[in-house]
């Protein structure tokens, strides 16, 4: 439904609730947030509303109950999975690649961490991915790791390589401002969960990542800081929210970076700029220190140049968090030893429809995406048409919860700081009071009964497939589409995307996969014989 339909009492609530809740929004912001579309779905999601049975119970009290997996496993030694390590180039080593030439001494840590400062001095003038380079700790970090590697203490195959932080995960005496002027001068006097496991590791940091405001938009888009260019084409977005870490692995600046994921964050990236870019199954990996978007909807997740490297980022990534109660005791498991395993006898859902009488992607997209499938056909793999129709009202619930959550964590900053957010995120904050308050339990509640219909669907397939975004990358700063993507954030499935192919223009095009809650090792697995087969080469090197 257009915007043209809006029905007025929509507006007339969105103005009550912005005045008794003391937000001095103006009516140009009003004006401004109903242009930009971000009221055009609020029809469709109260007349999905109607049609939730009121004793259904809210999703929020569901128990996900533990992993069925085995123990925490030793790190994999990177030389033992050589072939495992998925597409890679001369000019672009795979992160496993390069762990095991660190490991045998080929190559030093200071090295790895010099060359990557160079690069970035070099590239990133003009892609604008990262937000604050670190060098001086980098340097020390590569320093100790030598010194340890040299000592025979090697901690595994992250020891001693580069990556790169999101710059919404905290990280000591630096700042954090995910992406925005409010928390432009915020330090953080901890580190996320997440770094504390990077950084036992012995994973050098060397930076964080460009992102959009507060994460609030599926384009690099950034009023503050600026856009993040495509490495396939600068006039193009990188993708978001997690755009500085999809571009500075794309261009090999760094070997892997974490970013997240709410509505497609990771995925999106990761398909315009032509990697890999894993959400696993939410409580999979915590995000104590990660500023919030959506508390029952984010996730943390890498971003690599090889499936082979995102198992063994999850591995390292994965556990319990005494500060995180989302999260799950269980491990995911010897990804890494399972990558080679093979497709024979899996069922593979090919979505036909999501809700919409078809899927919503251009031809050359959805053509690129079956050539993939026909990847995993021929490694034995049994390919299921599906229908899906309950991706259109997931993806309904997953904008409102979205909105709802995120005002909860916004409303101060809303009373006080209003003028310091950037016109969109400003707007689509504000649009989220045009929801009726009950409306929060009642999402819940349809997110159950779409849940335990989507749960069936595992009856007939091992894993679910659809293209990741409808087409190649936008314009600079256009957001990308949460359309394929942002279901499954409201499942909490875990989902991948990978290169799938090239445009008739040469530029990257993604496969997503998509699995049972817990089993990632079958979404690696699926994802490492698609890789395998197409072999998609990095962008070339930026002169």
């Amino acid at each position: 439904m257009s915007d043209h339909y809006l029905p007025e009492r929509i507006v007339d609530q969105l103005r009550d609730n912005l005045r008794m809740s003391g937000i001095p929004a103006t009516e140009e912001d009003i004006q401004g947030l109903i242009a930009k579309g971000f009221l055009s779905r609020m029809p469709a999601f109260e007349e999905l509303m109607k049609e939730i049975p009121c004793d259904i119970v809210p999703d929020y009290l569901a128990d996900w109950g533990p992993p069925e997996s085995p123990p925490q496993t030793q790190y994999i030694p990177a030389a033992s999975h050589e072939s495992g390590s998925g597409r890679s180039s001369n000019a672009f080593p795979t992160l496993i690649e390069m762990a095991t030439r660190v490991r045998n001494r080929q190559v030093s840590p200071v090295e790895l961490t010099e060359q990557a400062l160079q690069e970035i001095d070099r590239d990133d003038p003009a892609l604008n991915a990262f937000q604050l380079i670190l060098a001086d700790r980098a340097r020390a970090a590569a320093l100790q790791a030598e010194q340890e590697i040299a000592c025979g203490d090697y901690r595994g195959p992250l020891h001693g390589i580069p990556i790169a932080l999101k710059d919404l995960m905290a990280l000591a005496g630096t700042p954090t401002t995910a992406g925005s002027k409010i928390l432009d001068t915020h330090v953080s006097d901890f580190n996320a969960d997440s770094v504390e496991r990077l950084e036992a590791a012995g994973a050098v940091i060397i930076g964080k990542t460009r992102m959009s405001e507060f994460a609030y938009s599926p384009g690099s888009n950034n009023p503050h800081y600026g856009p993040t260019c495509n490495p396939w084409n600068d006039e193009l977005d990188a993708g978001g929210s997690s755009s500085g870490s999809a571009a500075a692995v794309a261009t090999g600046m760094v070997y892997a970076a974490i970013g997240s994921d709410t509505g497609g964050s990771i995925r999106i990236p990761a398909a315009f700029c032509g990697i890999v870019g894993l959400k696993p199954t939410f409580g999979r990996i915590s995000l104590h220190g990660v500023v919030p978007l959506s508390w029952s909807l984010d996730h943390l997740g890498p971003l690599t140049r090889s499936v082979a490297d995102a198992a063994l980022l999850l591995v390292v990534l994965s556990g319990t968090d005494p500060h995180d109660p989302r999260t799950r005791p269980g491990a995911p498991g010897p990804l890494l030893a399972d990558l080679n395993a093979g497709v024979a006898g899996l069922r593979i859902g090919m979505v036909r429809d999501d809700g919409s009488g078809g899927l919503r992607a251009t031809s050359e997209t959805v053509d690129a995406w079956k050539a993939a499938l026909q990847a995993l056909a021929q490694q034995g793999a049994e390919l299921v048409e599906v229908n899906m129709p309950e991706i259109e009202p997931l993806q309904l619930l997953n904008g409102a919860l979205l909105a709802l959550e995120a005002t909860t964590y916004h409303q101060q900053f809303l009373h006080e700081q209003l003028d310091d957010y950037g016109e969109f995120v400003r707007h689509r904050l504000l649009a989220a009071f045009a929801y009726e308050s009950r409306v929060f339990v009642q999402a819940q509640q349809a997110r159950q009964l779409l849940r335990q219909r989507c749960n069936a669907l595992f009856e007939r397939v091992d894993l679910l497939s659809t293209p990741t975004q409808p087409d190649v990358a936008p314009q600079l700063s256009v957001p990308g589409w949460t359309v394929l993507t942002g279901p499954f954030n409201s499942l909490g499935w875990p989902a991948i995307s990978l290169p799938s192919g090239l445009s008739g223009g040469g530029l990257p095009l993604g496969i997503q996969l998509m699995g049972k809650p817990w089993d990632e090792a079958t979404v690696l697995r699926a994802a490492h014989v698609v890789e395998a087969a197409l072999g998609v080469p990095p962008p070339p090197k930026r002169e």
